[in-house]
């Protein structure tokens, strides 16, 4: 199944590479007096395309009109919410026998059956890289699935699947609920650590393949994008009869928690801790060989010798690192510019591959059926330091998003073209339960991300980041679900199951947040 991934999708055939040539149009020797709102996410930057024989910084301009294989987005004022509840991640075990197990079946069966009573629609569930193609390359191992499918349809509940080519946490494998990657990655990763993302120290996040090796076969003679398509086309195959009736949605991995971003806030090993700005993940000799190329196009060969190197470190704050203010090297610098715009681009150009050849595996179940599947892309929720003008932590993360550019509509351009809807997290935020030092707004960002969604004619899904089982935080996910300036979501993702559901308090505020979000409004 793995294929050239040079082959273009007919459905996007005009894309092309190109770099920043624009410059701001902005008065004065500084933008530190322009006011920094929303207008200027609209219009203060041009682009210049220009073909790249790579092709590897592919992203699509913010004028580019492709031809959206999205419907146009039907009237939502009196449309339902479906609730998913997402597996618990200690649902899952080895055995002595190196075996996937599920873990306690009949305490899983009765919480299913409760929350198939209180309303919920279905069950959203983690199909891991790590386990089904765990010890060797092809060998493909479904039974815990078929045998977990079996249990979520016998409870008369649909399925949300998330194909995750990530481990479950950057952790060592004795805590409880973890699941890495295959094994037979992890031993080629013990030979060359370059195969992950890392940062400016040498220091790798081994939760996820860097982007660096899409294209290289590295990996038994597959490329990681390969390694993905294989993935896809076997759990198609496998679970053929249930896609579209019982399972609804299929999320597509791109990333660290499945999320379109770099992993440059790795909280689970402590190098990084909110509200960090974090780092770049651009280190690895892959990316840093992309890096050097793109800078030799651009006729500033030296700029590919290395990342910023005035961007501070995980922890710090913008407000004392240069490259994040204003100046001569900060981000607003000709090289700020060229290294964010191949730094996201790269981002960016990873979701347009791997889009789409799930797109094009996945369209026999979209297009004149009754019951067509809705292909998701996730994406993080870094809404710390919102305010400011850099906005660091997104740009850390691969979202080139600051005061004078919306850095998601590139990505939304992307997902319309390949009929895929967007995910977002933090829907039971409010500005005011953050401490106003942290200058964070998630409900800003969420405002940016609804007004991109409208513009490109995607669909939204969404989850929670914190557990949240009080009434004000339901009753805000109620209110953004049904947020009165963009369309309804099309889902919404409770994070996660555990025993806290269940909990007579806890219970009596969920089941009725529930059957409010399943009636329409």
């Amino acid at each position: 199944m793995a294929e050239n991934s040079a082959v273009m999708s007919p459905r996007c055939s005009a894309r092309r590479s190109y770099h920043l040539s624009g410059a701001f149009f902005v008065k004065g020797k500084t933008l530190r007096k322009i006011p920094m709102i929303s207008l200027m996410r609209r219009g203060f930057y041009r682009w210049d395309f220009t073909s790249s024989a790579a092709g590897n910084c592919c992203i699509l301009s913010m004028a580019y009109q492709e031809k959206s294989r999205s419907a146009i987005l039907e009237s939502s004022k009196q449309k339902r919410v479906p609730i998913f509840v997402m597996m618990p991640l200690d649902a899952f075990g080895i055995d002595t026998s190196g075996v996937p197990r599920i873990k306690r079946v009949k305490a899983l069966t009765m919480s299913l059956k409760a929350l198939k009573l209180a309303g919920v629609h279905g069950i959203a569930v983690e199909v891991w890289w790590g386990i089904v193609e765990r010890s060797s390359p092809f060998a493909y191992n479904w039974f815990l699935y078929e045998e977990l499918f079996k249990l979520v349809l016998d409870s008369g509940l649909k399925l949300h699947v998330s194909l995750s080519f990530h481990a479950s946490m950057q952790s060592s494998s004795n805590v409880k609920g973890y699941v890495g990657l295959p094994l037979w990655i992890i031993e080629i990763g013990y030979l060359n650590r370059d195969i992950y993302y890392r940062d400016k120290n040498g220091f790798s996040n081994d939760d996820y393949l860097t982007l660096g090796v899409d294209q290289v076969p590295l990996f038994c003679g597959r490329t990681a994008l390969q390694c993905y398509e294989d993935f896809m086309f076997s759990f198609m195959t496998k679970f053929e009869s249930l896609i579209g009736s019982t399972i609804e949605e299929v999320s597509i991995g791109l990333g660290p928690s499945g999320e379109l971003r770099y992993p440059a806030h790795p909280f689970n090993d402590g190098r990084w801790r909110f509200p960090g700005i974090g780092e770049f993940q651009c280190y690895d000799k892959y990316m840093m060989e992309d890096l050097k190329m793109a800078a030799c196009r651009v006729g500033k060969p030296e700029w590919g010798e290395n990342g910023p190197q005035n961007a501070g470190v995980y922890n710090s704050l913008p407000a004392g690192v240069p490259f994040f203010k204003d100046g001569d090297e900060s981000f607003l610098s000709n090289y700020g510019r060229f290294f964010l715009e191949w730094y996201s681009g790269r981002l960016i150009h990873h979701a347009d591959s791997i889009l789409d050849k799930a797109a094009n595996m996945f369209n026999k179940y979209q297009d004149n059926v009754p019951n067509p599947v809705l292909l998701v892309a996730k994406i993080g929720g870094i809404y710390w330091w919102y305010e400011t003008d850099s906005h660091a932590p997104e740009l850390t993360a691969g979202y080139y998003n600051t005061a004078l550019r919306d850095g998601y509509d590139p990505l939304a351009s992307v997902l319309s073209c390949h009929g895929v809807a967007l995910h977002i997290p933090c829907l039971e935020m409010l500005d005011s339960e953050i401490p106003s030092t942290y200058l964070s707004s998630p409900e800003g960002l969420l405002r940016q991300i609804m007004d991109v969604s409208n513009k490109r004619t995607i669909q939204l899904t969404g989850r929670n980041a914190n557990e949240r089982l009080d009434k004000a935080g339901l009753c805000q996910i109620i209110a953004n679900c049904y947020h009165p300036q963009a369309e309804t979501v099309r889902s919404f993702t409770y994070f996660r199951m555990n025993g806290n559901i269940f909990r007579a308090e806890n219970w009596n505020n969920f089941v009725p947040f529930v059957r409010k979000m399943s009636k329409p409004l």
